[in-house]
């Protein structure tokens, strides 16, 4: 697949919490750092996320909020 977003990391999901309509998976990339995102539940069962599995991050710039103490 070919996508134009060039931030892109590759990880292995830690875990997958599920709620009614959405799951909140977070993965662990290079050097131990880990990433949280909220997905849709149908998006999380169709790509069959759970625990070990290898995935990629893709992120929108745009999309990135940041915060300081």
């Amino acid at each position: 697949m070919k996508l134009s977003a060039r931030n892109q990391l590759a990880g292995k999901v830690l875990e997958v919490h599920k709620g009614q309509v959405n799951a909140k998976v977070t993965i662990e990339i290079a050097g131990g750092e880990r990433l949280t995102s909220i997905i849709s539940l149908e998006a999380a069962e169709e790509l069959q996320l759970a625990a070990g599995r290898e995935v990629t991050a893709v992120i929108k710039s745009s999309s990135i909020i940041l915060m300081t103490e």
